[in-house]
Order: C-alpha cells, then sequence, then structure tokens
C-alpha cells in the first residue's frame, strides 16, 4: 500500500465534516503547504463532504469514502469524496452556479463553484441510484 494514500470512512452525519477538514490538513503537512493552501483544501472538502450528507444521502444513513493522497515529487493532493447516494442525473447542470436541487431550503447552490475556487481542478462523476465521486486536486506552492 502506497504510504502517502491515505483512505478514511465515517457515516454520512454533518458533524464529520469536521473531521474530513482536520484528516486533511494532517495529511497535507506532507507536502508543506502554506496555511492558505490548507484553509483552500479544508473549504472544498467541507463543501464534497456536505454534498454528500444532504443531497447525496440526503441526510439519511450512508458512508461517505475519503481517499487522500499525496505526490511528493509533484507537490499534488488529490482529494477524492464518494458516496453511494441517489446520485446525480446532470452533473453538467448541477455545477453551474447556483443551482441547487433544494430551492426553499438553505443551501445556496454554490457548492461546486467554491471547490472549483478553492482547487486546481474538480472532476465530478455519478450516476443516479449510484452515487457520486468528487475527485479534486491542488498543486501544492504553484
Amino acid at each position: 500500500m502506497d504510504k502517502n494514500r491515505l483512505v478514511v470512512e465515517f457515516g454520512s452525519d454533518a458533524r464529520n465534516e469536521s473531521v474530513a477538514r482536520v484528516v486533511v490538513a494532517a495529511m497535507m503537512t506532507r507536502i508543506n503547504p502554506t496555511l492558505c493552501e490548507v484553509e483552500d483544501v479544508k473549504t472544498a472538502v467541507s463543501e464534497a463532504v456536505t454534498n454528500a450528507v444532504i443531497h447525496g444521502y440526503r441526510g439519511g444513513q450512508g458512508t461517505i469514502y475519503l481517499e487522500l493522497t499525496a505526490d511528493l515529487e509533484e507537490r499534488i493532493l488529490t482529494v477524492a469524496v464518494k458516496d453511494r447516494g441517489v446520485g446525480i442525473a446532470d452533473v453538467k447542470q448541477a455545477m453551474e452556479p447556483m443551482f441547487t436541487t433544494d430551492p426553499e431550503g438553505e443551501r445556496s447552490g454554490m457548492g461546486f463553484s467554491f471547490m472549483e475556487a478553492f482547487m486546481d481542478q474538480v472532476e465530478v462523476e455519478s450516476q443516479p441510484n449510484h452515487g457520486t465521486l468528487v475527485t479534486m486536486k491542488k498543486f501544492i506552492g504553484r
């Protein structure tokens, strides 16, 4: 197993978002990031985990998978957040700023926009009734 890879799974409880933030910050220390880079990644991870809890599992029970890989030579952190929830029928539409599936709720529809703003690459794969995988990369020191 790659010593610079970490896989964590946790329940779809909104309180676990803070756990994901701590785990990613600790993993990033291997690449010697700036505080700003750490905060950027923590924000993006918060958005991805929150999306999985609220939209993927619609606030119900489920498991969220967090996979972190630190490429020490290239100084790249790759973060994958996966759920096995309801999935996204139209990923392109879901990634549009202000799009939300819950217009009556408290959500602004900016989750993917924040992820794209704070990370260098964001890819979303999803299939209805099979879940969503969000893969994000941050190039450290560039």
